[in-house]
């Protein structure tokens, strides 16, 4: 794979936008390259500039890798990010976006072209993306160089086979078992119990299987051949009344019925009047009109003489 080297020198900046206040920005700027393959991507700062304010300077020196196919078909970019540090935490103050490619092909000018070295300016633009301030930096290709690729990570190692078990094989852990072998016991080992019955293992993987174990007989049908119930463990139930004796009952004993005071009266309070008692109704009304019935001669007889003189009387 054909790659060049980029030699880039960050030499200042000017009227950047001031993002304190009221302190100095201490301004640096963070270098990278973006479009080509990630396995190659390069990222590199500049040291911070406590001076300059506003127009700082580093005259900083950096060297990039860069594939020759993706320069040629323009998919590189070198981005500047020009950044204040602060305390609490430090805040971008704009950036500049160049293409490889574009550098690649400005000429030299002046002394520095037999050297091959360019020295260019680009527009810093704010976050918000209005122009404000000027980077300053110079340049230089390298001749192509053959460089071969970033060695790939090696191929995990195969598992271990799946008939080995720690170091032996799994034929030789144990027999295989066919048609017609019976269980033989090996050298050393205590005989088989001639209670329990071999068996053979038939041709076609069928019969073969030992007897069901035998259980415990029932008590009241005890069967030859099994095995008694175990014991019962433990101390006899006691006898009935077995235990201490209650306590007496302390106190007086029980008044006996009818014991105290008579008992209340059912009823409280005065006996009922007599049916009649008290004043007697009004009677009922005569007329069917409400109101007094007026009386004859009701108010004061007229006096005589007692008026206008003058009024006739009949």
């Amino acid at each position: 794979m054909e790659n060049r080297t980029l030699e880039i020198t960050i030499q200042n900046a000017k009227d950047l936008k001031k993002v304190n206040l009221i302190t100095k920005m201490d301004a640096y700027v963070v270098v990278s390259i973006s479009g080509g393959d990630k396995k190659w991507r390069q990222r590199t700062k500049t040291p911070v500039d406590h001076d300059g304010d506003a127009n700082p300077t580093w005259n900083f020196p950096m060297k990039f890798t860069v594939e020759e196919a993706a320069l040629q078909q323009n998919r590189l970019i070198i981005d500047f990010n020009l950044v204040c540090q602060r305390a609490l935490g430090d805040k971008d103050i704009g950036e500049v976006h160049v293409p490889i490619k574009e550098l690649l092909d400005t000429p030299a000018k002046g002394g520095a072209a037999a050297a091959g070295k360019r020295f260019v300016s680009y527009q810093v633009k704010k976050p918000s993306g209005k122009p404000k301030g000027q980077l300053s930096f110079s340049y230089k290709f390298s001749e192509e160089t053959t460089t071969s690729a970033p060695p790939a990570s090696p191929p995990p190692s195969p598992p271990p086979p799946a008939e080995m078990v720690l170091g032996e094989s799994v034929s030789s852990a144990y027999p295989a078992v066919g048609p017609g072998l019976e269980y033989s016991p090996m050298a050393g080992w205590y005989p088989p119990d001639s209670s329990c019955p071999t068996t053979t293992v038939a041709a076609d993987g069928g019969g073969g299987y030992y007897p069901p174990p035998v259980g415990y007989a029932p008590d009241s049908d005890p069967t030859p051949g099994g095995f008694p119930p175990p014991p019962v463990y433990g101390y006899a139930p006691p006898p009935p009344g077995y235990g201490y004796t209650p306590p007496p009952v302390y106190g007086y004993a029980p008044p006996p019925p009818g014991y105290g005071y008579d008992p209340p009266p059912p009823v409280y309070g005065y006996t009922p009047p007599p049916p009649g008692y008290g004043y007697d109704p009004p009677p009922p009304p005569s007329m069917p009109d409400y109101g007094y019935t007026p009386q004859p001669g009701y108010g004061y007889p007229p006096q005589p003489g007692y008026g206008n003189p003058h009024t006739v009387r009949l």
